[in-house]
């Protein structure tokens, strides 16, 4: 082994620790429901980018990115007018990517990333990014909220949906409400096959397997439990729920994403007959061979139901915002 001069050998053991932390990535990633932006109560920017701000995220999954047409109804409200992606993209300088797809899987979304967004996937679900020159996909969804399933168990009138009462019912139903979009999103996981780091994040319109368990039943949290299956299916592809991973006690930190702006007065355990019921339905999904989530935290408008404070609060969700290390 030829020896190595003195300069040359100190520059060598010098890159060998550089080596090793450039070896670990962390970014931030947030899932925001941005409930048109400010347009639906004509406002302006400013509430939304102080949430995404105030986050910290490297790349943000918007849904909701356009103003609802009026009269919105529950079974019919397709998106109105420009997207708002571009203004808050100029406003950050971030990368972003305006999302079309079939009406069941996405609702006005959009991609933002502080990163080089290299191009979206076959379907447009999801984006490549390139991430300090290593390759991560972001897939972000909005499927149908119509029949809404917790609305169903909850006897909580919902246009011509009818009640249920079961568990089995409940899957059921979601699986014929969502399951064409968790298809769709199947197949779209083709295109990231080479990445070091895939990415889920959505408005899912139903709540997670990990939150309706048999405690949070008996806790009062929750009516029945109930294995949802779009988590399930997810978790059952290798992702990882980035919020739940960094808090698996269900009980004690339940993540409410949905509503924000209704209810908010309601007992934790429990429903107000009139109220919205309070649910996690906001996500940040992770799949990586050595990805590991460090945090998680809820966005909102109060100290009572976030981790991050925003006031005023511009949307009628909460947002989630995940540090995570690959």
């Amino acid at each position: 082994m030829k020896k190595l001069p003195v300069s040359a050998g100190l520059l060598f053991a010098l890159l060998l620790p550089l080596h090793g932390v450039m070896a670990e990535t962390q970014i931030s990633v947030m899932t925001f429901n941005a409930w048109g932006g400010g347009l639906n109560e004509d406002k302006g920017l400013e509430e939304t980018l102080a949430a995404i701000r105030e986050a910290g995220a490297d790349i943000i999954g918007l849904q909701e990115t356009r103003a609802e047409l009026p009269p919105c109804r529950n079974h019919y409200c397709p998106p109105h007018g420009p997207s708002v992606a571009a203004r808050i993209a100029r406003a950050l300088n971030y990368y972003y990517y305006d999302q079309h797809s079939p009406a069941d899987t996405l609702w006005a979304n959009a991609i933002l990333s502080r990163f080089p967004i290299l191009g979206p996937t076959p379907l447009n679900l999801g984006v490549r990014i390139d991430v300090d020159g290593r390759i991560a996909y972001l897939f972000n969804i909005h499927p149908s909220d119509y029949p809404y399933q917790p609305y169903q168990l909850l006897d909580i009138p919902y246009e011509a949906a009818p009640f249920i009462s079961t568990s089995a019912e409940a899957v059921r139903y979601a699986q014929r409400t969502r399951g064409a979009a968790f298809q769709m999103l199947q197949r779209e996981f083709a295109a990231a096959e080479n990445a070091e780091v895939i990415f889920v994040t959505g408005d899912f319109n139903e709540p997670s397997d990990r939150d309706w368990t048999e405690r949070t039943a008996a806790a009062g949290l929750h009516p029945l439990a109930v294995p949802w299956p779009l988590t399930a299916s997810l978790e059952a592809a290798g992702f990882v729920d980035a919020y739940r991973a960094a808090h698996p006690d269900e009980t004690g930190t339940p993540g409410f994403t949905w509503p924000s702006l209704t209810a908010t007065d309601a007992p934790l355990t429990g429903h107000r007959p009139g109220a919205d019921y309070r649910d996690r339905i906001d996500f940040v999904f992770v799949r990586g061979q050595d990805a590991q989530v460090l945090d998680a935290k809820i966005v909102g408008e109060s100290e009572a139901v976030a981790d991050i404070v925003v006031s005023p609060w511009p949307s009628d969700h909460r947002a989630v915002v995940a540090r995570i290390e690959f």
